[in-house]
């Protein structure tokens, strides 16, 4: 496998299309927890979560976001990205909309999560992060595009020194 990366998505929404992604095999991710376990860690409140996703990244190449319709507003979200610019973790989007849920359903493309970051400074991650969006008008072909790329978008990750 080419890298082990952080996952960042929306898990409400999104946890079917990121197994998905997760289950590929073409790069390794942290474990994505169930939806008991996901409960179990946010039961505990925020500061169990920070530090689940602090534990989750600390050793990990890259962050990949995998954006769905509502990504870009979820404040975990938020949170890990900023967590990984400041970490100089390499950081690349990529839309999942276009992969179907459990119910065989796709959904609409939501706002870059990069844009609703802002920099000292002045501009936001996403005058700096690339953000793919897989081709294909299937769930089938929107898969097999990720799966070919994923390797690629991630080594093609914007990075700072």
């Amino acid at each position: 496998m080419a890298k082990t990366v952080f996952y960042s998505f929306h898990y409400d929404n999104d946890s079917w299309r990121v197994q998905q992604v997760s289950n590929m095999g073409v790069v390794e991710g942290q474990p994505i927890l169930n939806s008991q376990e996901w409960e179990a860690v946010k039961q505990q409140g925020d500061t169990a979560i920070q530090e689940w996703i602090d534990e989750q990244m600390s050793y990990k190449k890259a962050v990949v976001v995998l954006i769905g319709s509502e990504t870009a507003d979820r404040r975990w979200v938020q949170y890990e990205i900023a967590k990984a610019w400041d970490a100089k973790k390499p950081l690349v989007g990529i839309r999942i909309n276009g992969l179907a849920d459990s119910s065989g359903a796709t959904d609409s493309a939501g706002a870059n999560p990069f844009s609703k970051v802002s920099l000292q400074g002045g501009g936001t991650v996403a005058d700096y992060v690339p953000v793919y969006n897989p081709s294909g008008s299937t769930s089938q072909a929107v898969y097999a595009d990720i799966k070919a790329n994923i390797t690629s978008w991630v080594d093609g990750a914007y990075s700072r020194s």
